[in-house]
């Protein structure tokens, strides 16, 4: 009987010690510092070219991801990528969102540990950077950049992408990937009335202040409207001096809303200023100060604004 009880006992700390030793092999998350880029199509690169470098001052680079892209740049690990617009893109002019990591082939792994269907392997570019892609639970891409940082200048008026926006029919599900999965943080929702279900809801990135933008819908959707929705957004201290410098300088050439007028600031339902321009696809560019004038509508602030 000792002798049995003996092995027995051996034989559960073996199992605890293999089970230690399988928990802490277990992948970590890399951190997710901040938006990397948003991915767009447009038919008429150089419409778009004039958008993005005169109207918003980007810097114009090659796209090591793609030789037919090209690469228009706020900051150093920051940019939007413009795609060539294909035969069969139907109305949405949106490819994918990313996000910047630390780690590219340990996000892929600890994606892989929680049965996240990923690629076999990292891409790698000749600037150095790495990335790869995976779908979220409603299909949208999502991809994880390990940048390699540009030599740009500072961009004068947009130094930095706050957030993207993307369209989502279901938010229980969607948050199974950002906030279970990858540990996104809420930070602010609203719409456009108090007492209905929120429209736009935002998550930071769990190791910054950068955010997601749910865009909840589940309407038919239009060409424009999607343009509208899956967006991208430049944080601003001051809405006055950079409105200033767009219309001394004619950035603001053909944006005006849909009563023909000019596109002017206006405060939105977070209580911010913003800005909504639009490249000649219509992705929209949202000028937003960083911080509330006031009390927002619907939800309060739960993190910290960023700072610049």
């Amino acid at each position: 009987m000792r002798n049995s009880a003996a092995l027995s006992l051996a034989q559960s700390l073996v199992s605890v010690m293999i089970c230690g030793t399988a928990l802490a092999a277990a992948p970590v998350r890399p951190p997710i510092t901040s938006v990397s880029h948003l991915s767009v199509y447009d038919g008429d690169g150089a419409k778009a070219e004039a958008f993005y470098v005169h109207d918003l001052g980007a810097v114009k680079k090659a796209d090591p991801e793609n030789a037919q892209g090209v690469r228009y740049y706020f900051s150093p690990v920051q940019f939007v990528e413009v795609l060539p617009l294909p035969a069969n893109a139907g109305l949405n002019r949106m490819d994918h969102i990313a996000f910047n990591t630390a780690d590219a082939e340990g996000m892929r792994k600890y994606l892989a540990s929680k049965k996240i269907a990923v690629p076999k392997a990292v891409n790698k570019g000749a600037d150095a950077s790495q990335w790869f892609q995976v779908k979220d639970p409603e299909g949208v891409t999502v991809e994880f950049v390990q940048a390699a940082p540009a030599s740009v200048p500072a961009n004068a008026l947009f130094p930095h992408i706050i957030h993207v926006g993307a369209i989502i029919k279901d938010r229980a599900l969607e948050d199974t990937f950002y906030r279970d999965v990858l540990g996104f943080r809420p930070y602010w929702f609203g719409g456009m009335k108090d007492d209905a279900p929120p429209s736009w809801v935002s998550q930071q990135v769990p190791d910054g202040t950068d955010w997601l933008e749910y865009m909840v819908t589940t309407n038919t959707l239009t060409q424009a409207q999607m343009g509208v929705l899956n967006h991208f957004a430049l944080g601003v201290p001051n809405m006055e001096a950079v409105y200033t410098k767009l219309w001394n300088d004619d950035r603001l050439q053909g944006q005006v809303d849909a009563r023909g007028q000019q596109t002017v600031p206006k405060i939105g339902r977070d209580a911010k200023w913003q800005l909504n321009l639009l490249d000649p696809d219509g992705t929209r560019a949202e000028v937003m100060e960083l911080h509330a004038i006031g009390k927002p509508c619907c939800s309060a602030f739960t993190a910290s604004d960023p700072e610049k």
